[in-house]
């Protein structure tokens, strides 16, 4: 079974010189930097062509839809971003509609402004007791599909969230199938699912029609790197493939593509003993964190236990806070804060040693960390929860992005200005990149006010040009297009 890395190093020791780019010409001692100059070539005879695979890069797709149990399988070099723009691209027609959650990723959002698709929001539930945006429900998509089914062209879904929550994808792709319409997954979170009883099969295993996974977020490749399966007949996959070429770099890295087959090659060769140990590891670390008194370990009833949620809203400390005192005091850097939660992202790469650094410095911080007491501070509350405002959406960001050149229908307005309006800005926390006012919606006291708590725990608004400030568009415009 050949390997693209093996390869790639047999012909950096060969005698061929290259007359071709990229312009160091393998040469590492240009620079002076210990990087994989020597194997970084570009599409030269013996190596394939990503877009137009033949030989050995189709070979090797082959075995990755195999190892991922999908019809068809394309790797990634521009990370998931590129799949899922691919994806909606492919499975929409200019104008068209699109059910999607409202908690996808900003990725999804510039998709629907460059077909301008109509969009219909599915809201996940909020968990009370976790303060986490649950799942999609299947019921929440029959409804939609039932009122606006002759409109809709794709359903797109995220399962796992950024948080780890999981949907019923085999349901949800059941009542989607109904309609004759595909079922888009961001998998991107899940690149490790289906390969141990611990986690959930992937999407693929559960009749999704198109899923997109980020191997380099829970396996081990190199960042930009991604997978991009299709399966059945409801996607129109020449037209998803023909995004795909359009998405992705014609120069793609031979050093990614490689560090995809080395990971591929792994699980290939190796799942059962590493995901074993893995699984095992998690059992130990979550058993012992379930024992702290003050911070808290979430987990909702569907859940991708790969992340390791610590919740702060039974103390004084915030999200942020407690993610800094891990990065300052023990040198732990987490993936994220929000409001009252901080995660932390493992793998198959982790080692026991780095999991128990991980369990005493969360019990040294939960005993020196009184409990919070009770208020009515209802700011607080709403900091704590974090969640996602439902606005009214009066026209798609489609609409608006089709006057992004016609500025003197907008103005910038401060934020307490900006209630009852209609935006013409995305406003988001990055991460997870998942908006909070979207182009097209009413801006809500609500969404304000969440805006204003955020930034006064010390997060940064992304999506704006001017901070404290959104674009707006006229009222009359929006609402008569």
């Amino acid at each position: 079974m050949k390997s693209l890395y093996d390869e790639l190093k047999k012909y950096e020791q060969s005698d061929f010189y290259g007359f071709h780019m990229p312009g160091h010409k393998r040469n590492g001692g240009l620079t002076g930097a210990a990087l994989p100059y020597g194997i970084d070539i570009t599409e030269i005879d013996g190596f394939d062509d990503l877009h137009h695979a033949k030989g050995i890069l189709k070979e090797m797709q082959e075995r990755t839809a195999n190892l991922y149990h999908a019809e068809e399988t394309c790797w990634i070099v521009n990370g998931s971003t590129a799949g899922i723009l691919s994806a909606i691209m492919g499975c929409t027609k200019r104008g068209g509609g699109i059910l999607i959650a409202r908690n996808c990723h900003k990725s999804v959002y510039h998709a629907i402004e460059l077909n301008e698709l109509h969009a219909v929001y599915l809201y996940p539930e909020m968990d009370q007791r976790t303060g986490l945006n649950g799942e999609i429900r299947v019921e929440a998509v029959r409804e939609a599909l039932g009122k606006y089914g002759k409109e809709i062209q794709a359903v797109m879904i995220t399962s796992p969230t950024y948080d780890g929550v999981v949907s019923d994808i085999r349901a949800i792709a059941e009542a989607v199938h109904e309609f004759g319409i595909p079922l888009i997954v961001d998998e991107a979170h899940g690149a490790h699912f289906g390969f141990h009883p611990y986690f959930p099969e992937n999407a693929n295993q559960q009749g999704a029609d198109v899923v997109i996974h980020s191997v380099h977020k829970t396996l081990p490749a190199p960042t930009q790197t991604a997978l991009f399966h299709m399966n059945g007949n409801l996607a129109d996959r020449e037209a998803v493939r023909k995004y795909l070429h359009m998405f992705q770099s014609s120069s793609p890295s031979y050093i990614l593509m490689a560090g995809i087959d080395a990971c591929m090659g792994l699980l290939e060769t190796k799942a059962d003993e590493l995901f074993s140990k893995y699984a095992d590891r998690l059992q130990r670390t979550r058993k012992k964190l379930g024992k702290l008194k003050n911070l808290e370990l979430e987990e909702s009833e569907h859940f991708d236990r790969s992340k390791i949620v610590i919740s702060t809203k039974n103390t004084m400390l915030t999200g942020k806070q407690l993610y800094e005192e891990l990065l300052e005091h023990y040198h732990l850097q987490m993936e994220m804060a929000a409001g009252a939660y901080i995660i932390a992202m493992t793998s198959i790469g982790d080692t026991d040693a780095g999991m128990e650094r991980l369990e005493d410095a969360l019990f040294e911080i939960d005993m020196n960390w009184e409990v919070q007491k009770t208020t009515d501070d209802l700011s607080v509350k709403s900091v704590k929860i974090g969640i996602l405002p439902q606005l009214e959406q009066i026209c798609s960001s489609g609409d608006v992005w089709n006057r992004r050149n016609r500025e003197q229908r907008r103005k910038s307005v401060r934020w307490d200005e900006a209630v009852g309006q209609i935006s013409a800005e995305y406003a988001y926390l990055y991460p997870p990149g998942i908006p909070l006012i979207v182009p097209g919606e009413r801006i809500s006291e609500e969404a304000i006010r969440l805006l204003l708590e955020y930034r006064s725990i010390g997060f940064e608004i992304e999506g704006l040009k001017r901070q404290g400030q959104i674009e707006v568009l006229s009222k009359i415009d929006c609402e008569n297009n």
